[in-house]
């Protein structure tokens, strides 16, 4: 089998050096680089046993300085997107910003941490953390979507992979006031997330049922590969939380991006020092070709 090994240096960190390269050459058997971004990311081909290459990128030295990604060569450039929002398309968590104004940031933020790491069930956790907020003034929703900011490489990613014929889909245990107005800046084709309840300019401190959680990831992946008819190696999720792990290890590739450990244990693939944009290397985009 062709494998496909992608080294990607942290962008604001020293370039990859032949010494580096040639290093990981050795150790994957693999034929010379072919540049996706000079000194910054590269591919290298390899035949062999895709587990095991995978097995000794996990295990290699260079991974303390370099993403290292071991894939097929098959299928390499996805034809579905599936993003978590917090912390993975945005820099932070909505609902913790949001607590902010209430005052209740650091006592809602310690539950979602706890969430996020698998210590506590999402939906309890969720409806918890909301009530906390009931009669928090509708115009805090505003106020934290002008403080909202998004991840470096955010838009190259999904706006690269539109243009070449990608479904690119937003979906969040957050809320669908924040993930329709990200959807909307970054380019989503969709966006899924959680409806608060809202009367009279207040928040009532419920959120609507049915709520999004780790199942309705998984769900709404699976109903996508089916309606556009394609491979599921096609397809590609991102995420960095706990309730991201089902959608993550039913893609063609999984990825966790900057994630909590319980999500790397689980995760095929993980980004521990680039942007955003690494995902477009994975599939071996060259920066030339990222749409911004």
């Amino acid at each position: 089998m062709t494998i496909i090994i992608t080294l990607v240096a942290r962008e604001d960190g020293p370039p990859i050096t032949n010494a580096l390269v040639n290093k990981v050459r050795d150790q994957f058997s693999a034929g010379e680089p072919a540049w996706l971004a000079e000194g910054f990311a590269c591919d290298l081909l390899s035949q062999g046993n895709l587990e095991q290459l995978q097995k000794l990128a996990q295990n290699s030295e260079a991974t303390k300085v370099l993403d290292i990604f071991v894939q097929p060569m098959a299928n390499r450039r996805k034809r579905l997107l599936l993003a978590d929002m917090d912390s993975t398309i945005v820099t932070g968590e909505t609902l913790d910003e949001l607590a902010k104004h209430a005052g209740l940031k650091e006592k809602i933020s310690e539950i979602t941490a706890k969430a996020m790491r698998g210590e506590l069930d999402f939906e309890s956790a969720l409806h918890a953390r909301v009530s906390m907020l009931k009669g928090l003034s509708e115009d805090a929703l505003h106020r934290t979507w002008r403080e909202t900011q998004l991840t470096a490489g955010a838009r190259e990613l999904v706006q690269t992979m539109s243009a070449h014929g990608a479904h690119c889909i937003l979906i969040s245990g957050g809320f669908s006031f924040f993930t329709d107005r990200v959807a909307k800046k970054v380019g989503f084709h969709e966006a899924f997330g959680n409806e608060l309840l809202i009367e009279e300019g207040y928040l009532t401190g419920f959120v609507q049922e049915p709520i999004i959680d780790r199942n309705t990831k998984l769900t709404i992946l699976e109903e996508k590969i089916l309606r556009l008819d394609i491979d599921r190696s096609e397809c590609i999720a991102v995420g960095d939380g706990a309730n991201d792990i089902p959608m993550i290890t039913a893609a063609g590739i999984g990825v966790a991006f900057h994630a909590k450990p319980l999500v790397e244990q689980n995760a095929p693939a993980a980004v521990h020092f680039g942007d955003l944009t690494t995902l477009l290397y994975m599939q071996g985009f060259k920066k030339h070709e990222f749409c911004r």
